[in-house]
């Protein structure tokens, strides 16, 4: 809000200005005024990145553990949401955009939004980046930079323990009834490859998906290990079911898999700021910070 408040001032001041020093032209050229060399006005736009308020504004959920999650105090390092007054956001998300505005000496703000809204708010300048677990699509890369990847993530589904899926070895041995998150490669590409399964309308939210398994309301979901891992720490009767290891596996690109954080387009400075830090990290980092928060999470 000050960013945006401070842009508008800047931009009312100098039409004033301008209308200040704009007089009554006098019809009646000076003797040098064909000689002089007429000056001209520079129109390429300037990208702002969104930072010269020294503010972070970084996007997510603020409803996807253990990415990120609402919590109501400041407990293990969360941020409050400034959109939400009182509540405090959290998680793998965070503790990476801490990382960032730490490392460039920039305070952070975190504003909770809901996911189909993300990429609409970035573009609109609403908020400077987004952290909030998306996939690195060809998609969502025609609307928006991507920095990363900041997770090296493997897609696995969740059912519950003992029931008909539980003893799966590849994709080929599901059948029931399944779903995942809207708007995400799971749902879109990976689920329409199970030809034994009935895929049931998309939920809105990560933990709407979740308690879809939980309930019974699906026989089985298909996400990430991160969400998969923090579902099961929730709910100790899920299990999680991985075929990585086998042929018989989902068929999507490391590309499509990996976790990205976005900017808008052309945000140069950001996006360098943003890959500058994530490549002084290992995937064996990303792991450690990953298993710590789900340790801290709330129940999903």
């Amino acid at each position: 809000m000050m960013k945006r408040m401070l842009t508008l001032t800047l931009a009312l001041s100098l039409t004033l200005t301008l209308a200040a020093c704009g007089g009554k032209a006098d019809p009646t050229p000076t003797p040098d005024a064909e000689n002089t060399t007429p000056v001209t006005e520079n129109t390429t736009p300037v990208e702002l990145s969104g930072v010269e308020d020294g503010v972070l504004t970084v996007a997510m959920e603020c409803t996807y553990a253990p990415y990120n999650w609402t919590q109501s105090d400041d407990s293990n390092g969360a941020v409050p949401i400034v959109n939400n007054p009182g509540s405090y956001a959290n998680g793998y998300d965070v503790t990476i955009a801490k990382k960032i505005a730490e490392a460039n000496g920039w305070e952070l703000e975190i504003m909770a939004i809901e996911w189909g809204g993300l990429s609409p708010a970035l573009k609109a300048g609403t908020v400077d980046m987004v952290i909030a677990g998306q996939s690195m699509t060809a998609d969502r890369m025609a609307e928006v930079d991507m920095a990363g990847p900041y997770f090296y993530a493997t897609i696995v589904c969740v059912t519950k323990a003992g029931s008909e899926q539980d003893g799966a070895i590849g994709i080929s041995d599901l059948t029931g009834t399944c779903t995942a998150q809207t708007g995400t490669i799971w749902y879109d590409t990976c689920l329409p490859q199970i030809q034994g399964a009935e895929l049931m309308p998309a939920a809105e939210t990560a933990p709407a998906m979740i308690m879809a398994v939980e309930s019974g309301t699906v026989d089985f979901i298909c996400t990430d290990m991160p969400t998969a891992m923090g579902a099961c720490a929730t709910y100790g009767d899920l299990v999680i079911l991985d075929f990585t290891a086998s042929d018989d596996d989902f068929d999507v690109s490391d590309e499509e898999i990996n976790i990205g954080l976005s900017v808008r387009k052309g945000n140069t400075t950001l996006l360098d700021a943003a890959n500058k830090v994530l490549s002084s990290m290992t995937a064996e980092d990303f792991n450690t910070l990953m298993n710590e928060a789900i340790a801290v999470q709330p129940e999903i």
